[in-house]
């Protein structure tokens, strides 16, 4: 894929995904006010304990978040295919995408499930636009050898 194409397909996921990420920290900082307002137990659980649960659940989601859009940003600025732990980070967040996509259809509507089908292309997209890192080695299996006579 050009370069003209790729570049901002990584900007545009990586600041989506810092957007995900600072509104998915914000529905859990709802979500704990509430049950810790509401101070209902669900069966026999404390609800500080479920407060507090929520609050770092949604810590550690938005800090991954940040996480794969950090490495999208680098790709994006640095021109050049992620790492291979950083391909096997961002294809997790994609499977993530996919699968609350599933769920969210049912639970949330139809809007959500675009919004994290939208977020999953943009992140697949730039996994194939970059395609394998530069500066590993091609598998040209007759590059070095003589051409026959």
């Amino acid at each position: 894929m050009n370069t003209v194409v790729r570049r901002p397909v990584a900007f545009v996921a990586a600041i989506v995904l810092f957007v995900e990420a600072v509104g998915i920290v914000l529905i859990n900082g709802i979500l704990a006010t509430v049950v810790k307002n509401q101070d209902m137990s669900l069966a026999g659980m404390d609800p500080a304990v479920m407060s507090n649960g929520t609050w770092v659940m949604g810590g550690v989601f938005g800090l991954y978040l940040l996480l794969c859009g950090l490495l999208l940003l680098l790709a994006g600025i640095r021109d050049r295919a992620p790492g291979r732990l950083a391909r096997v980070v961002l294809i997790l967040c994609a499977v993530v995408h996919g699968v609350l996509g599933a769920l969210t259809v049912g639970l949330v509507g139809w809007t959500a499930f675009a919004f994290l089908m939208v977020v999953l292309g943009l992140i697949v997209l730039t996994l194939v636009a970059y395609g394998t890192r530069s500066d590993e080695p091609a598998d040209d299996v007759g590059a070095g050898a003589p051409a026959p006579v």
